[in-house]
């Protein structure tokens, strides 16, 4: 189901909402640095990447809010907030699965997912549409995704914190991975039946 959206939307650029959405995208490369480090002859810097995520994810939280709440919805804001999130599942999952804490089929079946999506947007593209609104399931999917990650990155260690970190890091990678596609086909049966429709009228 769309998650409807009833206030005014703004073409401006610079809203509070649209600056913590841009800060979130500089946060995808120090991530994934911080993640890597150890790959390269450097320190383990785990926690620092765990911070980096967790102010995403609070920052992915305020933006929506303080949009919605001060009327500052904007079109750019609409590109940045799923970008963002996207990048920081791509720079996870690269990260995660070069150091072997992600199985490659796992990343392998949520890339799937975003070619599926990238080839929908194209096709809406040649038929004059925009690319679809984030959907509630899709929404779900990467806050059990961003819940996931950062719980698989904490298990990478000993002890019992790591142990349950990965008990409830696999949980959620799975229930987000499920809705991850999910979400996914609801964007191809929305895709086809614009397509359908325009073909129609014409």
């Amino acid at each position: 189901m769309e998650v409807q959206e009833t206030r005014v939307q703004t073409d401006r650029v610079l809203t509070i909402p649209n600056i913590l959405s841009m800060a979130r995208l500089v946060g995808v490369p120090l991530f994934l640095w911080l993640i890597l480090r150890p790959e390269f002859g450097g320190p383990k810097s785990d926690g620092w990447a765990l911070l980096v995520l967790a102010l995403s994810g609070i920052s992915d939280y305020l933006d929506g809010k303080l949009a919605r709440r001060w009327n500052q919805i904007s079109s750019l804001g609409r590109l940045l907030d799923p970008a963002a999130d996207r990048l920081y599942i791509l720079s996870t999952l690269v990260g995660l699965t070069w150091r072997e804490i992600l199985p490659l089929w796992l990343t392998a079946v949520l890339l799937a997912r975003e070619l599926v999506l990238l080839v929908m947007v194209g096709i809406l593209r040649r038929h004059g549409y925009p690319p679809p609104q984030v959907n509630f399931l899709g929404k779900a999917a990467t806050f059990n995704l961003m819940y996931a990650f950062p719980l698989l990155l904490l298990s990478d260690g000993s002890g019992w914190i790591s142990s349950l970190a990965a008990i409830f890091g696999w949980a959620f990678a799975g229930w987000g991975t499920t809705l991850y596609w999910w979400a996914g086909v609801l964007y191809v049966v929305q895709v086809r039946r614009l397509v359908r429709a325009d073909t129609m009228a014409d």
